[in-house]
């Protein structure tokens, strides 16, 4: 049981800031909605590097799981698998595009995926409303990071 959600959205920031903080997840925690424990191998995102979260209220410690699959830095793309609770995946490829020197377009492309039978049933009913509001949200959030970041620069 598959289902995908594209959002796309203009970051008033330059390419380079957006992908920076898409290849660090070490800092992931400062915006998007995860709590980062550990990353192997340690430092940038490299193919294979596994990023562990948690997510949730910090009593419910949900993990997660990012590996990195595909790093383009010269096209500005990369793709990872997520691993959520429950038996949720996530097949993610990511495009940030330049719009010019301080505007660029980013893309995440969501295809969620659901374990068979009844509990996937239910599990794609639970979460219905999230599986378009969570990327968009993610993606809102990156945002506000980005161009917080690039306001905050000297130019």
């Amino acid at each position: 049981m598959k289902y995908a959600s594209c959002p796309t959205g203009v970051v008033n920031a330059p390419v380079e800031v957006v992908w920076t903080l898409l290849t660090h997840p070490e800092g992931w925690g400062d915006f998007y909605n995860v709590r980062v424990t550990a990353a192997d191998p340690a430092g940038p995102a490299v193919v294979g590097q596994t990023v562990f979260a948690q997510a949730g209220p910090e009593f419910l410690h949900l993990k997660l799981q990012f590996r990195f699959t595909e790093i383009d830095s010269l096209n500005y793309k990369l793709g990872f698998d997520a691993r959520f609770p429950f038996g949720v995946t996530v097949r993610e490829d990511m495009s940030c595009i330049p719009l010019g020197q301080e505007q660029c377009r980013v893309s995440y492309h969501c295809g969620f995926g659901f374990p068979t039978g009844w509990r996937g049933a239910v599990l794609r009913f639970l979460t219905r409303r999230r599986l378009d509001s969570g990327p968009a949200d993610s993606l809102a959030r990156l945002q506000r990071e980005a161009e917080r970041l690039y306001a905050e620069s000297p130019r």
